[in-house]
């Protein structure tokens, strides 16, 4: 199989034979709160996170007219669903103090933009990538849209077909082209991940880095991906499985996220070249076990 191109996010190089490009979403898991989204991103940072990223959207055009008006049980009350979505978007000014503050503390930012003027919105702040969530895979033109602009963009396949996928890839082209294997069930059975889709999508797009988005409520599957050849890996994160919200569930909280960052790089010291050799700190077992050292 060849080997795939590297695609630079940032200063970091994604792709085969470099570390994992580790990602925490935190979606709207601040549940609009500017001090919460900082926390995050400080825990985010401690644990080894090589980004975060955040969502961005317009209600008005994301949500469908029909839902607008439907009573929702909140923090903030009951209020209708198009009044929540507004809850939950940080504002202009948020996102500037954010994009100080990743600066500060030396780690990307980037979206996942639901509609094209929250793209231009991103824009401001010029971030590292932009990722097109599953439910907007077959948005062909608000994926022409982010990759317009230049930055790398992560395709999630949630929720979608093999044809949708060869569709997206067909109109985008690879170029700057990252694909997450996902499954969009929060959270999600451990029988539903279906984590040898990384393979496939390596083997069918191999110009192509692939990675994993994962959405259980354990660490080991993603390890595993990693295992299985997956370049970058995003999770939800949370400082409370606990608190309110509709992601939180499926996020990793900051003490898991330690651990699943730290095996990551133990696995990928692990998993080595494939070339077969004898180490230096075998050699005391070999010279005193072996019976027979040479063959001819």
């Amino acid at each position: 199989m060849n080997k795939q191109p590297k695609v630079n996010i940032g200063d970091r190089s994604v792709g085969e034979g470099e570390s994992v490009y580790v990602i925490g979403e935190i979606g709207i898991n601040h549940n609009g709160s500017l001090e919460l989204a900082k926390k995050l991103i400080t825990g985010a940072k401690a644990a080894g996170c090589d980004a975060v990223k955040f969502q961005k959207r317009t209600p008005e055009l994301c949500v469908p007219k029909d839902q607008w008006n439907k009573g929702r049980d909140t923090p903030w009350g009951r209020i209708t669903y198009l009044e929540y979505r507004h809850k939950v978007e940080l504002s202009f000014e948020d996102f500037k103090v954010i994009d100080i503050f990743c600066k500060q503390l030396q780690i990307d930012w980037f979206a996942s933009c639901w509609d094209e003027p929250s793209v231009d919105f991103m824009e401001h702040f010029e971030p590292k990538c932009y990722k097109a969530a599953s439910a907007s895979l077959t948005d062909i033109s608000l994926l022409k849209k982010k990759l317009s602009t230049g930055k790398p963009l992560i395709l999630s396949t949630g929720m979608s077909t093999e044809d949708e996928i060869d569709n997206a890839v067909s109109e985008l082209g690879s170029e700057n082209v990252l694909i997450a294997h996902s499954t969009s069930a929060y959270p999600c059975s451990v029988d539903e991940l279906n984590l040898k889709m990384i393979l496939t999508l390596k083997n069918k797009y191999p110009e192509i880095p692939i990675g994993y988005s994962g959405h259980e409520t354990g660490l080991a599957p993603t390890w595993a991906a990693v295992t299985l050849g997956a370049t970058f890996v995003e999770r939800h994160i949370t400082l409370d499985r606990a608190m309110w919200g509709t992601d939180q569930a499926a996020s990793v909280e900051i003490a898991g996220l330690h651990r699943l960052i730290g095996n990551i790089r133990d696995i990928e010291k692990s998993l080595g070249d494939g070339i077969k050799k004898v180490y230096e700190s075998e050699m005391s077992q070999r010279n005193k076990l072996r019976r027979v050292k040479d063959i001819a």
